[in-house]
């Protein structure tokens, strides 16, 4: 009976042990989300800039940073008051001298905003890209204007000065031999016979001979320049359609290097136009991307490079017929937002930040906005 009893015990204890277990003070913490923040209205710097920062009909905000930041101050018992500027120098400008406390939109992460400034974790990994007008990607068929430039131009003249230079020795070997024989296919005077026998060395080049070899020299030599003809061809198309395809690509933008005494707009005050700077690239700078995209679409330009995602959601929304990318994405970079330096809220904005990549609420709107393209999606904060 004793042992029966102690046999119940232990059984209870061990169904009493998980519950004991969940009940814990250290399970309660380890299952419990943190409590948000204390309400407060959170003063948010921001700038029109699709597809980040978009103005809706209601006087409201839409755009992908928009809704991070939504999520993100729902998540902190945070109420919103956006205060509207211009660009990304005024959003940074107005975190400087309190008027703001974040900034929220397309704000790439550098090195020189880094001296002055806070970031949060990256929210997208981005980069720049090019776009160019459609028409420079569309095969053109050349007029005889081109076709005439092509034809006699310095490497297609040295090629065919080549082929009647090398015509000229064969065709004196053939006059020689055939002037000989009882019924000539050549005259026997030098003058018209040699233009005859250089007709034929011509023809055996292009496989369409004017004359047919009688003696038994020439036969040969007619074997022996046929094949001679086929190498000579060959190498002259091949030639020619590396000619064509450099002067096609002269004219394609697919790259920075590309880019060079091109018609480039891109917006000021921002890493596209310090890139080109770096680089060597002259180019206009515009006060705002829309008048970059003006001076593409109206005035000529070569191409705009700007943050690629922006250039992207222009492309596939508003640029449709007008303009493509040309190229992968360089220079890459991360957008973020920023506070002033030791800022109390960069913390909690971190921790959300992470909750929300953790849970799949990041990448839910992320693929809202951006779809599943791997070049424009955000890290996961590994």
């Amino acid at each position: 009976m004793g042992v029966r009893r102690y046999m119940l015990v232990v059984a209870a204890l061990w169904l009493l042990l998980p519950v004991a277990l969940l009940t814990s003070p250290h399970a309660v913490a380890q299952s419990e989300p943190e409590p948000p923040s204390d309400p407060r209205s959170i003063s948010v710097a921001v700038h029109p800039l699709e597809p980040f920062v978009m103005p809706t009909g209601s006087e409201g905000l839409t755009g992908f940073s928009i809704d991070v930041w939504e999520e993100i101050a729902k998540r902190l018992n945070w109420s919103t008051e956006y205060v509207d500027t211009h660009d990304v120098r005024g959003q940074l400008a107005a975190v400087a001298d309190g008027r703001a406390e974040v900034a929220v939109g397309g704000i790439s992460l550098t090195a020189e905003r880094e001296q002055s400034f806070d970031f949060t974790h990256p929210t997208l990994d981005a980069g720049l890209q090019i776009i160019v007008p459609v028409h420079d990607t569309r095969p053109t068929v050349p007029g005889l204007g081109g076709y005439l430039d092509l034809l006699l131009s310095r490497t297609m003249l040295i090629w065919l000065s080549a082929a009647v230079v090398v015509s000229v020795v064969p065709a004196h070997i053939f006059w020689l031999v055939e002037r000989r024989s009882a019924e000539p296919v050549v005259a026997r005077a030098y003058f018209p016979g040699i233009f005859q026998a250089f007709g034929w060395g011509i023809g055996s080049l292009v496989g369409k001979n004017s004359a047919s070899a009688t003696r038994t020299v020439t036969k040969a030599l007619a074997v022996l320049w046929g094949f001679a003809g086929i190498v000579f061809v060959a190498y002259y198309s091949a030639n020619l359609s590396a000619t064509l395809t450099v002067a096609k690509l002269d004219a394609k933008i697919t790259g920075p290097a590309d880019l060079y005494d091109k018609r480039v707009a891109t917006v000021t005050d921002t890493t596209a136009a310090e890139f080109l700077r770096g680089m060597g690239i002259e180019h206009t700078e515009t006060p705002t991307i829309e008048d970059s995209y003006h001076l593409l679409r109206e005035e000529g330009y070569d191409a705009v490079v700007f943050d690629a995602p922006v250039l992207r959601y222009y492309v596939a929304h508003r640029g449709e017929g007008v303009a493509v990318m040309a190229g992968p994405v360089f220079h890459e970079e991360d957008q973020g937002f920023v506070t002033r330096i030791d800022s109390p809220l960069r913390k909690p904005i971190n921790q959300a930040l992470f909750r929300m990549h953790e849970d799949g609420t990041y990448n839910f709107i992320k693929e809202k906005w951006f779809g599943d393209e791997v070049a424009t999606t955000a890290g996961d904060l590994n």
